[in-house]
């Protein structure tokens, strides 16, 4: 259960199970919860997610081989996202890994795969000079997403982030919270929104405490909590995939849009390097923006079908593809959706049925991102 949990029942949250763990889905309303992240700033309790330590003099080479990108690249306090694969080139998860020390890695990964990516880390670091300690328990996880969250952050108080104005994206640093900076933080500029924002890593027992003293000074703000349902929908629009849904075992990164992640280049073997190098096999599909008018959007796993512009292709009656995440875009007022399909219908403008309980709805695919904040 999380630190918060009391927190979230007395703020009305609704909840539901997520990877053993009860999670706050909203407070009254997702659709609200996503516009102020959009328009403001939200406040999500992470505190299910896994952090795992990789600490030890070839604690760098150690994920260079364990990992699809080169984490001995990255700069102490800088972050990269990263992939955990299969032999056979599947992936086991999808990670953002900061390098808080010379020899020392926050590896934070998917609360469903937490046990994992900590088991297959300590299996694959088990030739190097280093340590593996899943700490999840001990950490608890807070986000701030949003417009103003810089704002509000800074100006909360007992809370102190030196160099907090100059925290680039993908980078973190140390800070204190607490009226005598008894409480340490590990602040990082990243998100899962697709908006500027704040991820704090602190103290189970010090979790409360941030919690409201960020909301009291957000209140005037447009600061709100928001539940796993908002983040879904925020996600979604940012293009941004899911584990579980665009990302499993059976995909290659290269499908999912994210062969860029993957360090060919860099020296010495990895984990899945032959099956990469080899490729999905040449009927792989491959994962697409759909987007459609009206109210229907389709959900995860409704069937796609091939069309023409004067509509179903008739010839082709076969299934060319499967949603895996679909909404009513709160920020764009239609339908969205991410998707696997044939590579013959992937390119952008291309037309695509998909099937709502029988019935056949129009769409087209898309590129991805459906929505990207403006520079502020």
């Amino acid at each position: 259960m999380s630190p918060l949990h009391a927190i979230h029942v007395a703020g009305g949250a609704s909840f539901t199970d997520f990877a053993g763990w009860q999670m706050p889905v909203s407070y009254g309303s997702d659709l609200a919860e996503h516009h102020a992240v959009r328009t403001a700033a939200g406040l999500f309790d992470l505190s299910h997610m896994g952090e795992i330590f990789v600490v030890g003099p070839e604690a760098a080479q150690a994920l260079d081989y364990a990992l699809a990108g080169k984490l001995s690249a990255i700069a102490v306090g800088q972050a990269k996202y990263s992939l955990l694969l299969t032999v056979d080139g599947g992936i086991v998860d999808d990670l953002v890994v900061y390098r808080t020390g010379d020899d020392r890695f926050l590896v934070v990964a998917n609360a469903s795969n937490r046990v994992d990516v900590a088991r297959e880390l300590i299996e694959r670091s088990a030739d190097f000079a280093c340590e593996v300690y899943d700490e999840s328990d001990d950490i608890a996880l807070i986000a701030i997403q949003g417009p103003r969250a810089h704002e509000i952050l800074s100006q909360a108080p007992t809370v102190e982030i030196p160099g907090l104005d100059d925290l680039k994206y993908y980078w973190c640093r140390p800070g204190t919270f607490g009226d005598r900076g008894e409480h340490e933080l590990l602040v990082a500029r990243t998100g899962y929104t697709g908006e500027d924002g704040f991820e704090l890593y602190l103290s189970p027992d010090a979790a409360a405490q941030l919690w409201e003293a960020l909301m009291e000074t957000g209140a005037g703000s447009g600061l709100v909590a928001a539940g796993l349902a908002s983040r879904d929908t925020l996600r979604l629009e940012a293009g941004m995939p899911l584990y579980g849904h665009e990302l499993g075992t059976t995909t290659f990164p290269v499908q999912a849009g994210l062969g860029r992640v993957v360090a060919l280049k860099k020296e010495g073997d990895f984990v899945g390097r032959q099956a990469i190098e080899a490729g999905p096999p040449a009927d792989a599909r491959v994962l697409v923006g759909l987007a459609s008018e009206g109210k229907r959007a389709g959900r995860a796993d409704y069937l796609l079908f091939a069309g023409t512009e004067s509509g179903t292709d008739t010839e082709a009656p076969n299934p060319i593809g499967v949603i895996t995440s679909g909404a009513l875009s709160p920020t764009l007022g239609h339908p969205i959706a991410m998707a696997y399909v044939e590579k013959a219908h992937s390119e952008p403008g291309s037309p695509i049925f998909i099937d709502v309980r029988g019935k056949r709805i129009p769409a087209h695919v898309v590129s991805l991102p459906f929505y990207k904040r403006e520079s502020r």
